[in-house]
């Protein structure tokens, strides 16, 4: 019954079978091996983009600073939700990479922005001179950190508002495959043509070992994404094992099937939750979900083996964050739910 995070899960065995393919012999380094031509034309197609730039790094923090900082200059804003990831789990890693973009909290109820809200916020922004900082880009987390998930409709309202004041649009998709199995959408659909200009495509929380893709789909900031990659200390030597990561992840759409997995068992969780009597923060639309429940149920719940995070809750009241993971079972819920039940 273990429901931290998606993070704390293992790594898919036809990656670790990758990972072991992938070690035999010599392969050129830095990303110059065979492997990772076969991952960026795969990414290309997933995405329906043959001119996106792609690249891997090992961690969420990078790829969403990292993509960023192209975008940015220091003396930019950036807009995202208040409680978004890039603002309230990185340690500054974004202000720290882009060289001082300010990041512009954006109020939205279940951690989303809405168009209104984001134009406020974007409005407020540039009107002193030289006195503040100036408009940079928006950002926009798939799944949100309050476990829901933006459509792609949802996201083109937000781009517009972005693309009238012309500033480009990051996609923060650490659970991006989640998203796309809530929302039954394309890749293609929830960024480049929804407005989207460059996306951290995770792959970690998904059944990976530790890799993200940067996909660019301006080739133009390319040369600058791998400068930047590099004097930030995130260009690995031996590339081909992340390479080697995604080319599984990608084959066969297992990071689909995986995700489909995990948000499954989630609904299964979220809605046996609630039959039990919790009431939900946020609606639970993926694999994530935030329930409150009676005083007392903490203490049960741990003592039964359940492992998850508390979270602030009402008064006379606990919470929880509850995270499912592609090797989440039936068998797993069904036991927390029995124990709450009880």
């Amino acid at each position: 019954m273990y429901f931290t995070s998606d993070n704390a899960s293992g790594a898919h065995p036809d990656i670790l079978a990758a990972l072991t393919r992938a070690n035999d012999g010599f392969a050129r380094s830095y990303g110059a091996d065979a492997i990772m031509q076969r991952v960026t034309e795969r990414v290309r197609e997933v995405f329906e983009h043959p001119d996106a730039a792609v690249y891997l790094v090992s961690t969420g923090t990078a790829a969403n600073s990292l993509a960023l900082a192209i975008y940015s200059q220091p003396w930019s804003a950036v807009f995202a939700h208040t409680d978004a990831h890039i603002a309230t789990d990185e340690c500054g890693a974004p202000e720290f990479y882009t060289s001082g973009a300010k990041l512009i909290g954006v109020p939205g109820d279940h951690g989303k922005m809405n168009p209104e809200s984001l134009a406020q916020a974007i409005g407020r922004i540039g009107e002193v001179g030289v006195h503040g900082v100036q408009r940079g880009m928006v950002s926009i987390t798939n799944v949100t950190e309050a476990g829901t998930v933006y459509t792609p409709a949802e996201i083109a309202a937000l781009t517009a508002v972005a693309k009238s004041y012309g500033l480009p649009c990051h996609l923060d998709g650490a659970r991006f495959a989640n998203s796309l199995v809530t929302s039954n959408a394309s890749a293609a659909q929830m960024t480049w043509a929804a407005g989207i200009d460059v996306v951290s495509f995770g792959g970690t929380k998904n059944g990976c070992l530790g890799v993200e893709a940067v996909v660019i789909f301006d080739p133009a900031k390319a040369w600058e994404f791998e400068l930047r990659r590099k004097r930030a200390g995130h260009l690995v030597s031996k590339h081909r094992y992340m390479s080697a990561q995604m080319e599984a992840y990608l084959e066969g759409d297992l990071w689909l099937r995986l995700a489909r997995q995990a948000n499954a068992t989630g609904a299964r969780l979220a809605q046996g939750v609630a039959g039990a009597g919790a009431r939900h923060q946020h609606p639970a639309q993926a694999n994530m979900m935030f329930p409150e429940w009676s005083l007392g149920t903490h203490a049960r719940l741990e003592a039964a083996g359940a492992a998850y995070y508390q979270m602030p809750a009402r008064a006379g009241f606990e919470a929880a964050r509850l995270v499912t993971s592609w090797n989440t079972t039936e068998a797993e819920v069904d036991q927390f739910l029995s124990v709450l039940r009880a």
